[in-house]
């Protein structure tokens, strides 16, 4: 690779700019103002501008210094990281499994169906959520190991990708126990009667849920709609209106928000997949995860 530019100078450059002057950045540097001022001409010469100029007694930055002292914040910073990472590299050895979680999946959900590798000493797990298309796009370069949905990957004759399905649960309506109360004796007709918090459109459940309610003649007033089902559960758990969750975790809803289980969604069940690239080695972990299927 070819260097235009001595990465010294651009130090100097820099301590120059974050003091404010050459006699304090050589006071810093430990070094003579005539050593320092020759470093920072040098650096000037090799990218051909003017990046320090004279301001009353002391120095400003032009605008080609504003540029590189940008840049050479960016590089430093960076390099003042490099010890720790390195050391943290070599103290503890670890096992990274890169994971993608679209959107929709339910966050309880994720640690259930993640639990068959959590266990695994010296893991690294590093979860990145986003929209399918950006996840499927990262699983390609290989930035990530696996993408968990709610729903299999589209298909696509430019990318190969499995979709494993990793098992279903059945959903049903969650509340405090307010909404218990009023709600117990005769659901599924009561939800009329009560405030509803729903999943937005994103979601693949949403749909089922819409046809489950149009089944039983149920046109509930919204009160709002949520693309993260933490959210969700949270202003659920705060008592703002009912809403539908996978019977799975009905165990950590009462724990963590104190809602109980209204009743069944019958015939809606929600369903998780582990998408993975077509790769002649998988991924250990990814292996595990895939044998360790997950149903309700």
């Amino acid at each position: 690779m070819s260097q235009a530019f001595n990465y010294r100078h651009l130090y100097y450059f820099w301590v120059v700019a974050k003091e404010g002057g050459m006699s304090r950045a050589a006071h810093r540097l430990d070094m003579a103002v005539q050593t320092v001022s020759a470093q920072v001409r040098e650096l000037e010469r090799d990218l051909g501008a003017q990046l320090l100029k004279p301001a009353g007694r002391g120095l400003a930055l032009t605008e080609a210094g504003l540029v590189a002292l940008r840049q050479a914040e960016q590089i430093f910073q960076l390099g003042q990281t490099l010890p720790d990472r390195v050391r943290e590299a070599v103290q503890t050895p670890a096992v990274r499994l890169a994971v993608g979680i679209a959107d929709g999946l339910p966050k309880l959900e994720v640690q259930r169906l993640l639990h068959p590798v959590l266990a695994v000493p010296d893991l690294r797990l590093v979860c990145h959520e986003g929209e399918m298309a950006d996840l499927l796009a990262d699983l390609a370069v290989h930035k990530l190991d696996v993408v968990l949905s709610d729903h299999p990957a589209p298909f696509s004759p430019h990318f190969k990708v499995h979709s494993h399905h990793l098992g279903q649960t059945a959903v049903g309506w969650y509340g405090t126990a307010e909404w218990w109360g009023r709600v117990q004796n005769d659901f599924p007709a009561a939800l009329q009667q009560v405030p509803v918090l729903l999943p937005t459109t994103h979601s693949v459940v949403r749909s089922h849920i819409d046809v489950w309610l149009g089944q039983h003649g149920l046109h509930p007033r919204v009160v709002g709609e949520f693309e993260d089902s933490a959210l969700l559960e949270t202003f659920g758990g705060s008592g703002l209106g009912v809403f539908p969750a996978a019977l799975a975790v009905e165990k950590d809803l009462l724990h963590r928000h104190h809602v109980q289980l209204l009743g069944v969604c019958e015939g809606v069940q929600e369903h998780y997949y582990a998408i993975s690239t077509e790769r002649k080695v998988l991924h250990p972990l990814v292996q595990r995860l895939l044998a360790g299927v997950v149903g309700n």
